[in-house]
């Protein structure tokens, strides 16, 4: 049988290195031919935690955009994660009602979730919000969104697969957040401050009355007829709205950093500042509050939720922090899950880890892994990004000062015996032998004589072109991963003067890289993990799906389509099943800057 080409059944370049795949269909029972990725993980992404709402023992963040995330919390020391729904958007605020979680989106609007299943949560609808959405509320079956430069926007949701848009009212300013007690929704309107707004008819909501508070007004909370507004750098506003027309302020209380979030229950108010973490406050008295405690956790605070005694705080650099407030005086904080973090690298040496983050190199016993005991560290500047380690070396890439060398011998003070000042940002770094090599940004791969350790010596380098971010080395070839241009296959066995044998372009930012056996494992960006071939001589994986069971399949190559007579037979198969994979392992850029594939039948 003539094969028949069919323009779209080509599939796009899979590899760098000049490969192209052809998928031709072949009579009644079409063979698609497509490159095979051999593994991917994980199925969720991670994000930093701008909201929490807590229902029972369970903790719903939203992660910017990391989406939505579901956390059993019922053990604080151990909060497990149950699911979560990656959004299209960046998801900044969430509400829950029932069965039904309500993510604000930013620019993809409302998202409604059924949460039902935590462990396999559904989209059942949304709405596109004409601004950003921020923050989100909801009565019944009426979804309030604080939609920054749109105002505040009202939405039936009562049919999730088919959110209709009631009514608005727009802000003087930016709606930053918003709570609803009865028929009155409080805006808190960034540079407007409150806004207290009617909506009795949610088709035409009625403005009542304001407060222009001192500062930025970021968040509200509205318990009986006083207003808890979170004002960033005025700290907390207690104001009574029980004449919505003529809001008047009662008191204040001054946070001394970025008040952001609140949440009251009884007669205490939790406030989330951003550097100043969570303070716990006394309103039992309006006029007077009162401060009752603080707990500093490890990063900024920025969204906060109570249930019970416990408090529970998200914040952009520490996740989910989760705090017995049952003794305001004294904060205890019971457990943690980090959903975004500001450590960069790490490495195990029998049983002590070496942790590169902001501050620098950490030294961790690791022996109990249940209770790990810092036993050192090394303050670099400005932050350290990645660390390998060599006998009782570390070598720890310290962003744009260069690589930095330090003795570990003694855990409890290292001390630094060298460095090297690259000409780029140096993000990854792997040591083979007196080598070590270097993923140096925008300037590549750079070659790093270490025989020396108080006097590195550069040998050579490759510009791979983009941002070089990930290294590891096997043998005489070097794997680097560069943001811009894939996964890069370099030749280093003369450092002077290394040589590229080829590359992946792997769809997203390639930033690690590890090789084990003839296997690359590449962490992709959103994509998550990817698997390849190594280098030299590629064994190019294919999956081979319809077609007709029974029936030989012939695969068929060619370098050169403009050839009257190009393709080439290299291996026949009568699988007994579909679909299959085939291995070629004779795919050398040296001889093939370009190889072209089809698979047919009979």
């Amino acid at each position: 049988m003539k094969p028949t080409n069919h323009n779209s059944n080509w599939t796009r370049p899979a590899l760098a290195l000049g490969l192209l795949l052809n998928a031709l269909a072949f009579g009644a029972g079409p063979a698609h031919l497509t490159p095979l990725l051999q593994g991917k993980w994980p199925g969720f992404t991670s994000g930093n935690a701008y909201d929490v709402k807590v229902v029972g023992n369970r903790a719903y963040l939203a992660l910017r955009e990391g989406g939505l995330a579901v956390l059993d919390v019922s053990n604080p020391a151990s909060p497990v994660r149950l699911g979560g729904y990656d959004t299209s958007g960046f998801a900044n605020g969430v509400a829950v009602s029932g069965t039904v979680a309500y993510v604000t989106d930013g620019d993809a609007g409302l998202e409604i979730i059924d949460v039902s299943n935590p462990a396999n949560p559904v989209r059942l609808g949304g709405y596109d919000t004409s601004g950003d959405a921020y923050g989100v509320a909801v009565s019944g079956t009426v979804a309030y969104v604080a939609d920054r430069s749109a105002g505040l926007q009202i939405i039936d949701v009562s049919n999730p697969a088919s959110p209709v848009r009631l009514g608005g009212y727009d802000t003087s300013e930016s709606a930053e957040g918003v709570a609803v007690s009865g028929t009155v929704a409080y805006v808190a309107d960034y540079l407007g401050g409150l806004e207290i707004i009617d909506v009795t008819n949610p088709v035409s909501p009625v403005w009542l009355g304001g407060y222009r508070t001192s500062g930025v007004t970021c968040g509200v909370a509205v318990s009986g007829s006083i207003a808890y507004v979170a004002d960033d750098t005025a700290g907390l506003e207690i104001i009574d709205v029980s004449n919505p027309a003529s809001p008047v302020r009662l008191s204040c209380y001054y946070t001394y950093a970025w008040a952001w979030r609140v949440a009251v229950s009884g007669s205490v108010a939790y406030l989330v500042d951003n550097y100043a973490g969570l303070q716990i406050i006394d309103v039992s008295n309006p006029a007077s509050p009162l401060w009752l405690g603080g707990y500093q956790g490890s990063g900024t605070a920025q969204g906060v939720a109570v249930s019970g005694t416990v408090a529970y705080v998200v914040g952009y650099t520490n996740g989910l922090e989760i705090i017995d407030v049952s003794n305001p005086a004294h904060p205890v904080r019971l457990g943690s899950y980090g959903t975004n973090w500001l450590t960069w690298g790490v490495t195990v040496s029998g049983t002590v880890a070496y942790v590169a983050e902001e501050n620098g190199l950490q030294i961790i016993d690791v022996s109990n892994p249940a209770h790990p005991v810092r036993l050192g560290g090394y303050a670099t500047s400005p932050e350290a990004v990645d660390v390998a380690v060599s006998g009782g070396v570390a070598y720890v890439t310290d962003d744009y000062a260069g690589l930095q060398i330090i003795d570990i011998s003694n855990p409890a003070s290292p001390v630094r015996l060298g460095g090297y000042d690259t000409s780029g940002y140096v993000c990854s770094v792997a040591v083979s032998g007196k080598l070590a090599y270097l993923a140096d940004g925008d300037a590549g791969l750079q070659i790093i004589d270490v025989s020396n350790l108080a006097s590195p010596v550069r040998l050579g380098g490759y510009d791979t072109g983009g941002t070089a971010v990930g290294v590891v080395v096997s043998g005489s070839v070097a794997y680097v991963t560069d943001m811009t241009f894939g996964l890069q296959i370099i030749d280093v066995s003369n450092p002077a003067s290394p040589a590229r044998l080829g590359g992946y372009d792997t769809s997203d930012y390639a930033c690690g890289v590890a090789v084990a056996g003839n296997r690359i494992f590449v962490a992709n960006a959103e994509q998550g993990l990817k698997v390849y071939c190594t280098l030299p001589n590629v064994q190019q994986m294919m999956r081979v799906e319809d077609g007709t069971v029974g029936t030989p399949f012939t695969f068929e190559t060619a370098t050169n389509l403009t050839e009257p007579v190009a393709w080439t037979p290299i291996f026949t198969t009568n699988p007994g099943a579909l679909p299959f994979e085939f291995t070629d392992f004779d795919v050398r850029i040296a001889s093939y800057p370009q190889k072209f594939y089809r698979v047919r039948q009979p």
